[in-house]
């Protein structure tokens, strides 16, 4: 079902005129306006503003942690506001894959375990669970680390740790809050060449940012700004954009199909 979708083009993601208000006292707070975004399968997009934007609603919403006040968002041809609670939480448990900021590690246990804890949810036995976690450790060259906690780790370390969580379910998303917030700059983007190689691989990557030199590194991002997409196109275009330039301009061309020619 899922490759019949990707060969026919339908978008993976499809955010239609979204709305996101928050009453705060008497006053109304639009952290979306009328937002329309749809990423296709294969595709790594960055989703880049400044603090106070919306790109973390707009993350919260993507991520089915957050319902929008209007407007209709499609993940994998379906119909976000139809899934009841058990519906959305099995969508994130084994369509999303989640990076943060603060890796959200288990600091009592190994990488191993703390990349099986996705599969125990599933229900997946012990050894198949090993299996899969010890794949996604490779995948992102943790081979040799697999058995160290986390406090034995590097900030870069740990996050690819987090990283290998969030493939261990293989799902058809990853979606990566501000992954390089706690780490310096060089480690960072050590980072983003990860996901650079893991979009290769076929990945479908959506990557939150407040910084545009790694929107630029994207083959394609969005720009936000109060709340609005003001700008939609190559990475390096998008990312040299000032706020205060792109409320009056179009949006730039539209959304690309990632290719495997990442220049990283």
């Amino acid at each position: 079902m899922r490759d019949a979708i990707s060969r026919a083009g339908a978008p993976l993601i499809r955010l239609v005129n979204i709305e996101r208000t928050y009453r705060v006292g008497t006053e109304e707070v639009h952290a979306l306006r009328r937002v329309s975004v749809s990423v296709h399968h294969g595709e790594w997009v960055a989703i880049v503003g400044q603090s106070g934007s919306g790109k973390s609603t707009l993350m919260n919403v993507v991520g089915c942690l957050d319902t929008p006040t209007a407007g209709n968002y499609f993940l994998d041809g379906r119909d976000v506001a139809q899934m009841n609670d058990d519906e959305l939480a099995d969508t994130r448990n084994q369509k999303i894959g989640f990076v943060f900021q603060t890796f959200q590690l288990l600091a009592r246990d190994t990488a191993l375990a703390n990349v099986e804890l996705p599969l125990v949810y599933r229900g997946i036995g012990a050894s198949e669970r090993k299996r899969r976690a010890r794949e996604a450790l490779e995948k992102v060259g943790l081979a040799a680390r697999m058995h160290h906690k986390p406090n034995e780790l590097s900030g870069g370390q740990r996050q690819r740790v987090a990283i290998a969580r969030a493939l261990v379910g293989e799902p058809l998303l990853l979606l990566a809050d501000e992954p390089t917030g706690n780490l310096d700059s060089t480690t960072g983007e050590e980072i983003v060449r990860l996901f650079a190689d893991l979009h290769r691989m076929g990945h479908t990557i959506v990557l939150v940012t407040h910084a545009p030199h790694l929107a630029a590194l994207c083959p394609r991002a969005v720009r936000l700004c109060d709340g609005q997409v003001v700008a939609d196109g190559p990475g390096p275009r998008v990312a040299e954009l000032r706020d205060e330039a792109t409320t009056s301009m179009p949006l730039l061309a539209t959304p690309i199909v990632a290719s495997a020619g990442v220049g990283l």
